[in-house]
């Protein structure tokens, strides 16, 4: 795919169609955005080598499809830690989006045999499993057709647990380079849709946070994703997620959910 998801317009990034989400057709799938502040963080200066093992977003405000600002610093920087930020503004000034990043230096550790077990990656993978198409209603682009998902288990928007494989397909951004910490951040917020809580139309479950967690960066083009979701009469949840390459499991997830009745 040659389209990309961003586009440099001058001093400004804007969003391709191929970023639209399910909610609003004017706003950002909140994966898009995160992928490219995880991508952002990637490419700060450090020390030393360092990996991303904390990422943690607040969405603000809905990412509209429309120029934005795209910011980065090194909040406090070191040869074994570094913390970092990247944020995305609206063209007046207005913060969007925000991505506060833990990162920790690479290094070689002799470790006692069997100290490291992976949990095993979901048991179908991705070449037996046919491509998501999205569904009716949606827009005919949006970030569904920037990802390659195919679904292991579930249905996208329809209520109960789901895995599924997630593979970007499209450039990020001419200039920034979708880096394995970018594709964890893509699949990571497809988590309150492939675990719905609710059925998708008459419910609307939206996260105004995600947090990543990874011991290791996925290896490959192919992230797996499981979720399960829950909700509380008090119009508030949670979607727990688990992050797996083809060698077994990498992280977690975690999104807050904001539930409203829409009938």
């Amino acid at each position: 795919m040659d389209t990309p998801i961003f586009e440099r317009d001058g001093r400004h990034v804007v969003p391709t169609p191929l970023a639209r989400g399910p909610w609003d057709r004017d706003s950002c799938h909140g994966g898009a955005p995160a992928a490219l502040l995880a991508a952002t963080v990637d490419a700060l200066p450090s020390p030393v080598p360092m990996q991303g093992v904390r990422l943690t977003y607040d969405l603000l405000r809905p990412v509209p499809l429309a120029p934005l600002t795209l910011s980065s610093e090194v909040l406090r920087d070191g040869k074994r830690v570094q913390l970092a930020t990247a944020w995305l503004c609206a063209a007046d000034g207005t913060e969007l989006m925000r991505c506060r990043a833990l990162r920790l230096r690479v290094g070689k550790v002799d470790l006692p045999a069997a100290t490291v077990v992976d949990d095993e990656p979901p048991l179908v993978g991705p070449e037996e499993l046919p491509r998501l198409e999205g569904r009716d209603g949606w827009a005919d682009d949006g970030f569904w057709r920037a990802v390659d998902v195919r679904m292991v288990s579930g249905a996208l928007g329809d209520p109960g647990p789901g895995t599924a494989w997630f593979r970007v397909e499209a450039p990020l951004l001419d200039d920034v380079t979708l880096t394995p910490l970018a594709r964890a951040a893509a699949a990571a917020d497809f988590g309150n849709g492939i675990g719905s809580p609710l059925p998708m139309g008459p419910y609307l479950f939206v996260n105004p946070d995600l947090t990543v967690h990874l011991d290791r960066l996925p290896e490959g083009d192919w992230v797996a994703l499981a979720a399960r979701s829950v909700v509380q009469a008090t119009g508030n949840g949670l979607t727990s997620s688990t992050l797996s390459d083809r060698g077994g499991r990498i992280g977690i997830a975690a999104q807050s959910l904001f539930v409203a009745d829409q009938r």
